[in-house]
């Protein structure tokens, strides 16, 4: 009987060993497999080697590891820069990806912050939850930004303006209700651009003297100069003074090259109008003359009638009688 019980407990410890090998071995080699990359996710990406259980295990060279949590376990992957919320790092031995402080939404290193979380402004690279004196909280940026003046809309700190509010000009930084001396508003800009006068070339020699276009004849005329414009002026530039002059001028006087001609026309035109009333008034005369005449003939034979008609009495002799 004891002999039997003996023999029991030997096969039973005998079994444990057995047991115990076979899960070492499939320990071992389960260790190879990973470590010598036989996973399909191997032949893509940044990966090295890697396992089906735990993705990479190592980079190729300039990529960066990167540690995913999926539940209760970490999958490694291979980027080329890490992504947001992490920074990189590197070494002979590994490229790795670290995360941010907690209030860093994205950042250069683990003591420069790039952009803040939620309810933190960035200021110098740290993220607070209350700005320094002087600076205010921008929801918008999640930075902490200058206290504009009054009148700017939009500024770099409390002396540099970059926009002003409405109805107001931008000028070095500052907002202008009126723009200084030498610049003026421009409604298309909202800034004091600088003021363009008018330029103007030198003076034209004087014309010759001349008169109704012609420049004999008379003694007195005109002569001109004129210049031209280079520059027109802006809105509230200095305008254009004159661009032509005019002043009067003497000259000796001289018979034009066509003078004597017209002169001799001028004479002919006289005699011939001379003429004509000459006749006219030759024509009035002979017509008066023959009415004249014509009335004293009339009057004699009038008379002659009178004195060889017996019958014909004067008024006087009807009188008398």
């Amino acid at each position: 009987m004891q002999l039997q019980l003996i023999s029991f407990v030997l096969i039973i410890l005998h079994g444990m060993d057995y047991t115990g090998c076979q899960q070492h071995s499939s320990s071992r080699h389960r260790q190879h497999k990973q470590l010598s990359g036989v996973s399909s996710g191997c032949q893509q990406g940044g990966c090295l080697t890697c396992s089906d259980y735990n993705g990479c295990l190592s980079c190729k060279p300039r990529f960066f590891m990167h540690l995913e949590r999926i539940g209760m376990k970490q999958i490694g992957v291979c980027m080329t820069s890490c992504p947001p919320g992490f920074y990189g790092t590197r070494s002979p031995e590994r490229n790795t990806c670290t995360k941010c402080w907690s209030e860093c939404d994205s950042c250069f290193n683990k003591n420069f912050c790039t952009r803040c979380r939620t309810g933190f402004y960035l200021h110098l690279g740290k993220c607070q939850e209350v700005c320094p004196e002087g600076l205010v909280r921008s929801d918008t940026q999640r930075e902490c930004v200058p206290k504009c003046p009054a009148e700017c809309e939009l500024c770099v700190n409390s002396e540099i303006c970059t926009r002003c509010r409405p109805g107001l000009y931008q000028l070095n930084g500052r907002c202008h209700h009126v723009c200084p001396e030498d610049y003026e508003p421009s409604d298309k800009l909202m800034q004091c651009v600088p003021q363009v006068h008018c330029e103007v070339a030198e003076w034209s020699e004087w014309s010759p003297c001349s008169r109704s276009g012609r420049t004999c004849g008379f003694k007195r005329g005109q002569e001109t100069r004129t210049r031209q414009v280079q520059q027109y002026p802006s809105p509230f530039g200095r305008p254009c003074p004159e661009i032509s002059e005019i002043k009067e001028c003497l000259v000796k006087r001289r018979k034009c090259l066509g003078e004597p001609r017209k002169k001799k026309n001028r004479n002919n035109n006289r005699k011939e109008n001379q003429e004509v009333r000459s006749k006219k008034r030759q024509q009035r005369e002979r017509a008066r003359d023959t009415g004249e005449r014509e009335d004293s003939r009339n009057k004699t034979e009038h008379r002659h009638r009178r004195g060889h008609d017996p019958d014909s009495v004067s008024p006087e002799e009807g009188l008398v009688q």
